[in-house]
């Protein structure tokens, strides 16, 4: 399937990668995960209805209509650029048409990643490598304190991983490696192209 085929499906436009150079050292350009690269994350890793996902610098919501759509699950944008959280309501108002009954379930903010108040049903947390590994740090903080307050079981999401996420993670958090999803057919020579999935257990 293509961009535009699920562009359509979706009734949105999330398309567009934003420039380096126009970006700060700590906050990286928008540019949207390829839909053929969710296709292959889902194929192998599954959401429930009830499940409250969000999506860290989510740009133009790509991440939050996909899984909404396909999962009927509560979906959460976090995007801290004016611009792109406008055309995030935008595509919301065009998405809801041909999704009525999912008005309740698609959330936008217009905020900082780490100022994000983690809510208590919280429990799937999407990355695209959209920060310095010093966000990403208090992102992950503010999670363990949400996980304090209501243990449940929670899964990291993260594409195209930074090896400083990874040794974060490896080295100073509970989270633990749960699966590696690589992504063999579209990308044959860079060996970060795969998402991994760290997750957090109540029953541990």
């Amino acid at each position: 399937m293509n961009e535009n085929y699920y562009e359509k499906l979706l009734n949105i436009n999330t398309a567009g990668n934003e420039n380096w150079n126009k970006t700060s050292p700590h906050n990286h350009p928008y540019q949207p995960t390829l839909y053929e690269a969710l296709d292959t994350l889902f194929n192998e890793y599954n959401l429930k209805e009830d499940d409250h996902i969000v999506d860290f610098g989510s740009g133009k919501g790509r991440i939050v209509f996909y899984i909404n759509h396909f999962f009927k699950c509560y979906t959460t944008g976090v995007e801290m650029n004016e611009i792109y959280y406008n055309e995030s309501l935008l595509n919301k108002s065009k998405y809801i048409q041909k999704h009525k009954k999912m008005e309740d379930k698609v959330n936008f903010y217009c905020n900082l990643s780490q100022n994000y108040n983690v809510e208590e049903k919280d429990n799937k947390f999407y990355f695209f490598n959209p920060f310095s590994v010093q966000i990403f740090m208090k992102v992950i903080e503010n999670i363990l304190k949400s996980f304090e307050k209501n243990p449940r079981d929670m899964d990291l999401i993260i594409y195209y991983p930074s090896d400083e996420y990874i040794q974060f993670l490896e080295y100073r958090t509970p989270f633990m490696l749960e699966n590696e999803i690589i992504l063999e057919e579209l990308y044959k020579n860079d060996d970060k192209e795969k998402f991994v999935i760290y997750s957090l257990k109540t029953n541990l």
